[in-house]
């Protein structure tokens, strides 16, 4: 039996083992399952790892996607820039080869952990399809742990953003400081913040909306509810709209492609 599951702290609401429990079931996929190993202490990761040896896989989520990198033999390219990894693939390793992987990783191990971030795909592969010439700059609100792969897609893209963010940081802009004007000149606006997710349903970032045009698109990385204050505002200054729940499934369909995959990366 191979194991996959999430690591973070709280799990108390999980995309992930409801959908892959959901795709075992679609697919007959009966040697596999998920599992949600909440975490609040990284520390504990080693020992997780070494009771749980049919571990094949993990998901990573808050606080941890940043700081699990410490505990990983190899990054992949995206998530070593993005500084954010949520996909770990777990694979075994002879002590020959750990000696001499010349990576940190956590020593004395017969395994592998390889990281990844699987949401750089799954945010690049969402929004994509919906990007026009009209969407040169963009504004990111917030610029936590969820940002980085939003900067990483833009990056990559060429798109020059900002960052909105409640507190002083060097290079961003304050919502309280946020112009009519800023928001008219950056027709990509995307929420990375987790303001207006159920229960919350009657708030949203505090932007002045009416700077919003029908060439705009607002992206928010909520999902649930599936249209959010946010959306339902920029929706009504005629913005095209898009939520992160397509953004989760690929994301997720991607980590199952990286922990079924026979490659050996160095």
């Amino acid at each position: 039996m191979k194991h996959y599951g999430l690591i973070g702290y709280p799990l108390s609401h999980s995309f992930s083992k409801k959908y892959f429990t959901k795709k075992f079931l679609a697919e007959n996929i009966t040697d596999c399952t998920y599992e949600l190993y909440p975490l609040e202490n990284l520390a504990d990761l080693p020992n997780l790892l070494h009771q749980t040896p049919a571990l094949c896989g993990l998901n990573v989520t808050i606080p941890h996607k940043v700081n699990v990198l410490q505990y990983l033999d190899w990054i992949e390219h995206d998530a070593k820039t993005a500084g954010a990894v949520n996909c770990i693939r777990v694979t075994s390793e002879s002590p020959l080869e750990a000696a001499f992987s010349g990576e940190v990783g956590i020593k004395g191990h017969d395994f592998r952990l390889e990281g990844y971030n699987t949401d750089i795909y799954g945010f690049d592969m969402s929004l994509s399809p919906l990007l026009t010439d009209k969407h040169q700059t963009a504004l990111i609100l917030g610029d936590g742990g969820a940002a980085r792969a939003v900067k990483c897609v833009l990056e990559n893209k060429e798109i020059p953003y900002k960052c909105v963010t409640r507190k002083p940081v060097a290079g961003n802009i304050l919502f309280s400081d946020l112009t009519v004007k800023d928001v008219a000149d950056n027709k990509l606006i995307i929420n990375t913040t987790p303001i207006g997710t159920h229960p919350n349903v009657n708030e949203c970032p505090p932007i002045p909306y009416e700077g919003v045009t029908n060439d705009h698109l607002l992206f928010d990385l909520v999902y649930n509810p599936e249209q959010t204050l946010f959306l339902k505002k920029g929706a009504k200054q005629g913005a095209a709209t898009k939520n992160g729940y397509e953004m989760l499934v690929l994301q997720a369909e991607k980590a199952w492609e990286i922990w079924n995959s026979k490659q050996k990366h160095p």
